[in-house]
């Protein structure tokens, strides 16, 4: 259920003690200070299967996750913080993001951090549960506090699939709303990983193959996905994306098509969605012909989507 929390109809004299109340009831136990003690914003606050969608408004402050707030409570949580106006610093581990509008960083609420915008600024926050991100990276720790571009790659495709999200978010059917909280996940993924390696010029080969399948994970049901335009998203050639997946069982087409057959699959054992056809539900995967799909899902599944469904 969406909640805003506002400062509007707050005194003056009184708002600065609402926002730290606001933002430890939006994320995790924080503690904000402001210039003149005085601070004006809003918090827009969403929920999207397992991750929570916010944009918060505000001026000039100084957040800080402190070593005895993390005392108080056990949050374990990851946040990552998509700046669209303004610019925010944050703080962890020993190092220091500056992030621009489309720029992107992570931060864990287990260890102190600080986060500071020095005038008015626009964030998107996403906050993940730690065990979940954990399990898909590797040495997070050296992850927090390192921006990500929003200029290209996974930082352009974060930046727009948070704005289209933040549009429909309250419109998206269950199912739908799990899918699109899992691809924004494996962006995060994919953008964090081409930091694992920082000295290289280019992403590592396994970097560079999460980030193709995070593009078409965010990008299933549009039929016009193609290693050419995820190429293009990219910025790089479609021999690159080819040697990323050399060492792959498939190729990235037919692991793009396994992903959409195991979608629909999914979709036909649904309840909730037995009113729609099975060809409705193929193509709104990205399936163009009832009849190629039809073959695909037999190969794959070893029978007729029909008999799924029944």
């Amino acid at each position: 259920m969406p909640r805003l929390l506002t400062t509007d109809e707050v005194d003056a004299r009184d708002r600065l003690a609402y926002w730290n109340e606001a933002v430890s009831d939006a994320y995790v136990r924080l503690t904000c200070d402001a210039p003149d003690s005085d601070v004006v914003g809003d918090i827009n606050v969403d929920s999207l299967a397992t991750l929570e969608l916010s944009r918060v408004t505000a001026t000039a402050q100084l957040v800080r996750r402190t070593p005895a707030l993390i005392a108080q409570a056990a949050e374990d949580y990851f946040l990552v913080s998509i700046q669209t106006a303004g610019v925010g610093r944050i703080t962890q581990d020993g190092r220091t993001a500056v992030l621009q509008p489309g720029d992107f960083a992570l931060y864990d609420s287990t260890r102190p951090y600080e986060l500071r915008f020095d005038s008015d600024f626009q964030q998107y926050v996403l906050m993940l549960p730690g065990p979940t991100l954990r399990s898909q990276l590797r040495g997070t720790s050296r992850l927090t506090a390192r921006g990500v571009h929003g200029t290209s790659g996974a930082g352009h495709l974060m930046i727009e699939m948070i704005r289209t999200l933040a549009s429909d978010i309250t419109v998206l059917e269950p199912a739908a709303a799990a899918a699109v909280a899992q691809s924004v996940e494996h962006i995060v993924v994919a953008g964090l990983s081409s930091l694992a390696d920082h000295a290289a010029p280019e992403p590592s080969l396994a970097a560079r193959r999460e980030q193709v399948k995070a593009v078409a994970r965010a990008r299933l049901r549009d039929p016009g996905l193609t290693v050419a335009t995820i190429a293009a998203q990219l910025h790089t050639s479609v021999s690159t994306l080819h040697r990323a997946f050399a060492g792959e069982p498939s190729s990235i087409t037919e692991w793009i098509w396994a992903k959409r057959l195991d979608a629909v699959r999914a979709d036909l054992c649904d309840p909730a969605l037995r009113h729609r056809t099975i060809s409705d539900l193929a193509f709104s995967w990205g399936f163009v012909d009832a009849s190629h799909f039809s073959r695909a899902f037999r190969a794959r599944f070893g029978c007729a989507p029909r008999a799924v469904r029944t």
